[in-house]
């Protein structure tokens, strides 16, 4: 997907709020045309956008619009027809964008887009969710409570090929000297038995930072 610039990016990138409950990904009239006038600017013909949500379930999940030139879309990605311009949805977003709403509205500064998404920091997880719904989920609501007490908490990175949660510590537990012990018989053992399909994890954090770290 194309990058938009700093001006673009904030109002492209609005933050998830409780709203009033509309159909999925809803966009009003007003800011179609706030839209379409963007995708006008972008060179080529079929630039789209894509709406997604990062870290979707957790309490940093942030509802995104990002410009999509047709052929950079994910191959499981939902087609959608608009007034004058197309885009396409995440897959896996699509359960936490249920009645989301996006808006248009003009001001004194100029305008500013909002998304509303109620259902974005929701938790919907299965046996069948994807493999980083269900890490992200334990994460924040087992985990993260923990080593809170302590001023940390870890992240999902990614998941690798080998169904391997690459973490990243920060706060307290950056640069900590109980780090190691932390993984292994905290985070890495409680995901491997509540998430039979994750083969292990593994730590990328900066360790040498340990301005924060809880035990130096």
């Amino acid at each position: 997907m194309v990058p938009v610039t700093e001006l673009e990016y904030n109002v492209f990138n609005a933050a998830a709020i409780i709203g009033e409950k509309k159909s999925m990904v809803e966009i009003t009239e007003s800011a179609q045309g706030y839209l379409r006038d963007l995708l006008s600017k972008q060179e080529g013909d079929k630039v789209g956008i894509r709406i997604f949500i990062t870290d979707p379930g957790t309490p940093m999940a942030e509802t995104c619009i990002a410009y999509c030139p047709e052929g950079e879309e994910q191959s499981t990605d939902e087609r959608v027809e608009y007034d004058g311009f197309g885009g396409w949805i995440d897959d896996r977003s699509k359960p936490f964008l249920d009645e989301a709403l996006v808006d248009y509205a003009e001001d004194r500064m100029g305008g500013q887009l909002t998304i509303k998404a109620p259902n974005s920091k929701v938790p919907k997880v299965s046996d069948d969710s994807p493999l980083e719904d269900r890490i992200n989920y334990l994460l924040h609501s087992q985990v993260n409570p923990s080593l809170a007490e302590h001023g940390g908490m870890v992240t999902l990175v990614e998941v690798a090929q080998d169904n391997v949660a690459v973490l990243q510590f920060g706060g307290g537990c950056q640069g900590c000297g109980m780090v190691d012990m932390t993984l292994k018989d905290g985070v890495e053992k409680s995901l491997l038995e509540q998430i039979p399909d994750l083969q292990g994890v593994s730590d990328v954090t900066d360790h040498s930072l340990r301005e924060n770290a809880y035990f130096k």
